[in-house]
C-alpha cells in the first residue's frame, strides 16, 4: 500500500501528539499540534489511513514543510490535483436576458479538497460550507473547511496546497502588501488572487454591546475593543470604524483574545464592549440574544469628513445601506459599512484550470447554495466587486469572460494590480538579499521602508502611510 508524508504548514514547536503510531486515523484528523505565533495550529492528516511512524516528540521545533509522520493509505491519494470531470450546462444570463443553454467547457474538481475560513458560526464559515456542499451534491467532491481563529492560519493551508480556496477579509489585502503580521521573515508579500466574493444586505462594522450605552461613535470613547491576536485584518477594520468619530486606538481599551469567536465571546460575558465582524455572522447573533443586547452606531455617507477618516484607515471600505443582521430590521436600513466579504481566495501560482474549475462551479450552480447562509446571495456572479484591492486569478478571469461579466476596463485594472504585486515581491528579495536586520521589530520597519520606497518608484499608492 502507497505512503505518503504528511508535513507542517508552520514553523513551531511541537505542543502536542495526537495520533499514534500504528493506529488508524481518519482524513482531516489531528496528528499533531504546533505551537507558532501564540497560537495552537492543527497538522491535519490529507486523507484516511494507517499512521506508519510519527517522526517528532513533544517540545520538538520543526521547520516550515518538515515531514512529522509517515501514512500508509488503502490507495493512491493524489491530493488536490485528483479530478473528477463533469461536463456542465449553463443558462448564462447577460443584461437580464437569457441565452439559450450552451455547453460549457468541461468543469474539474479535485475528488478530496479543503476550504480554510473563520470560526465555526461565522458567516464566512457558512457559507464556504454551503458552497463545499453544492461541490459535493454536484460533483461528488469532499470538502473540508477548516476553521481558522487567524488570517495567517487561514493562509498557511492555503500556501502549501493542503487548501484550495482560503475564504478570507481584508487579510487577503495586509498580506498581499506584506504588512502587519506579514511583514515577519516567514511571510512577506503573498501573490493572492481572487475568484468569487460576496457583498449581500449585510455590512461589516463593529458590533457593540447595548447595555454599554453607546448610540453613536464618539460614545465609544474609553470602552473595551475586542482585538484578535495575529489577525491584523480584524484589528484593522475596527480601528477603521471607530475613525469615524476621530478615535483612534488610544482613545479606547484594547482587550486581546485568541481567535475571532473568542473576541465575541469577550464581548458576550462582559470582557470588552465591541468586535468587528459581519452583521450576519453567528456570534452577533449570540450577543442580541444574550443580556448584553446589540447595536450597531451608524455611520451615514453624509458626513464626507467622517468617512476620509474611515478611508484613511481602512481604503478598502464602502458606505453601505443594511438590511439584515443581528437587531437588523429590513424595513428600517442602518447606513454602516462593507467591503467584500469573504473572499474565495487563492494563489497565483495555483493552476489556471483548478481556479477555472472551482469559479466556475461557483457561478454555473449559484442557485444549488445562494440560500444556504445569509450573505451567499452576494456570491451571484452579476455582484462581482472586479475593481478591489487584489486582483483576480487568470482562472477566476476566464470563467467571468464566459459568463459576460468582465470588461477591457476590468482587464487593465487587474493587470495593474498584478504589477503591483510583482514590484512587492522584488523589494522583498532585495530588502531580504541586502543582510535584513535579524531583531522583528527592527526587521519590519526596514521592511516597511523599503516597501514604500519600491512603490514610490514604481508610482504606486503606499497604502500605508507613517
Amino acid at each position: 500500500m502507497p505512503q505518503i508524508k504528511i508535513v507542517t504548514e508552520v514553523a513551531g514547536r511541537i505542543c502536542a501528539v495526537v495520533a499514534s503510531a500504528g493506529g488508524s486515523i481518519g482524513s482531516g484528523d489531528d496528528v499533531v499540534l504546533v505551537e507558532a505565533m501564540k497560537m495552537e495550529i492543527p497538522v491535519p492528516s490529507p486523507a484516511a489511513g494507517k499512521v506508519v511512524s510519527i517522526l517528532v516528540s513533544v517540545d520538538d521545533v520543526v521547520a516550515e514543510g518538515q515531514t512529522i509522520a509517515l501514512l500508509e493509505t488503502e490507495s493512491n491519494w493524489g491530493g488536490f490535483f485528483m479530478t473528477r470531470h463533469i461536463n456542465a450546462v449553463a443558462a448564462i444570463v447577460l443584461a437580464g436576458t437569457t441565452i439559450s443553454p450552451v455547453l460549457a467547457q468541461e468543469v474539474k474538481l479535485p475528488t478530496s479538497m479543503a476550504f480554510t475560513a473563520y470560526d465555526t458560526g461565522t458567516s464566512g464559515f457558512n457559507i464556504a460550507v454551503g458552497v463545499g456542499k453544492m461541490m459535493k451534491d454536484k460533483y461528488g467532491s469532499d470538502v473540508r473547511v477548516l476553521p481558522a481563529g487567524n488570517d495567517v492560519a487561514r493562509l498557511a493551508p492555503l500556501r502549501t496546497n493542503r487548501a484550495v480556496l482560503a475564504w478570507m477579509g481584508t487579510g487577503s489585502y495586509f498580506a498581499q502588501e506584506g504588512v502587519f503580521e506579514f511583514g515577519v521573515k516567514e511571510w512577506g508579500p503573498q501573490a493572492l488572487q481572487m475568484t468569487l466574493s460576496t457583498v449581500d444586505c449585510n455590512g461589516l462594522s463593529v458590533g457593540v454591546a447595548k447595555d454599554s450605552g453607546v448610540k453613536e461613535w464618539k460614545d465609544f470613547r474609553g470602552k473595551r475593543l475586542g482585538f484578535v491576536v495575529g489577525s491584523p485584518a480584524l484589528n484593522q477594520n475596527a480601528l477603521a470604524i471607530i475613525a469615524y468619530a476621530g478615535l483612534t486606538q488610544k482613545d479606547v481599551k484594547i482587550v486581546e483574545f485568541a481567535s475571532y469567536g473568542a473576541m465575541w465571546k469577550g464581548v458576550i460575558n462582559n470582557d470588552a464592549d465591541g468586535a468587528f465582524g459581519s452583521t450576519v455572522t453567528g456570534p452577533a447573533k449570540e450577543l442580541e440574544s444574550s443580556p448584553r443586547g446589540i447595536v450597531w452606531p451608524e455611520l451615514p455617507a453624509g458626513d464626507k469628513a467622517a468617512w476620509d477618516r474611515v478611508k484613511k484607515v481602512g481604503a478598502f471600505f464602502n458606505p453601505h445601506d443594511v438590511t439584515c443582521g443581528a437587531a437588523i430590521e429590513s424595513s428600517k436600513p442602518l447606513k454602516l459599512a462593507t467591503y467584500p466579504y469573504p473572499i474565495a481566495t487563492a494563489y497565483a501560482t495555483q493552476p489556471v484550470d483548478q481556479i477555472y474549475g472551482l469559479t466556475k462551479a461557483m457561478i454555473v450552480n449559484y442557485d444549488m447554495y445562494k440560500d444556504a447562509a445569509p450573505g451567499s446571495s452576494g456570491l451571484d456572479v452579476k455582484k462581482q466587486t472586479k475593481q478591489w484591492v487584489i486582483p483576480y486569478h487568470p482562472g477566476a478571469v476566464k470563467a467571468l469572460k464566459e459568463a459576460g461579466q468582465w470588461t477591457d476596463a476590468d482587464e487593465k485594472y487587474n493587470n495593474d494590480l498584478i504589477k503591483r504585486q510583482g514590484v512587492l515581491a522584488d523589494a522583498w528579495k532585495a530588502y531580504n538579499t541586502a543582510s535584513a536586520p535579524g531583531e522583528p521589530a527592527a526587521f519590519l520597519s526596514g521592511w516597511m521602508a523599503a516597501r514604500k520606497a519600491a512603490l514610490a518608484k514604481a508610482n504606486m499608492p503606499n497604502g500605508f502611510e507613517d
